[in-house]
């Protein structure tokens, strides 16, 4: 299961070994100035639209890419898991779509900066 890290400066999401290889990519580090808004998702598989590269379980689990009109979203959610949209600016990705234990906590966090 990914971490998700807020600090000062940062937004980073770690993930497993495992999680590498089906997202096809490495570790996320977004710089906290990035971030535009945050916003709690209740249904985070339906949320995640458009072409996909990485993994995808109906009904159970999305991990990876999503390509949409929007731009690119990084996707990491499971059935039953809460979740947050964090909006970005001048990143490669328009936005991320993150399961977490407490999306009140996180986009209280992010409203800080």
């Amino acid at each position: 299961m990914s971490t998700v890290t807020i600090t000062a400066d940062a937004v980073e999401v770690r993930l497993t070994t495992v999680e590498k290889a089906a997202a096809l990519r490495a570790d996320l580090h977004v710089p906290r100035s990035m971030v535009r808004s945050a916003e709690i998702v209740d249904d985070a598989l339906g949320a995640a639209r458009g072409v996909r590269t990485g993994l995808g379980v109906p009904g159970r689990r999305k991990l990876g890419t999503w390509h949409s009109r929007m731009g690119r979203e990084f996707v990491d959610v499971r059935d039953g898991q809460p979740a947050v949209r964090i909006h970005l600016d001048g990143h490669g990705y328009a936005s991320l779509l993150l399961g977490v234990d407490d999306p009140h906590t996180v986009v209280a966090a992010l409203a800080c900066s």
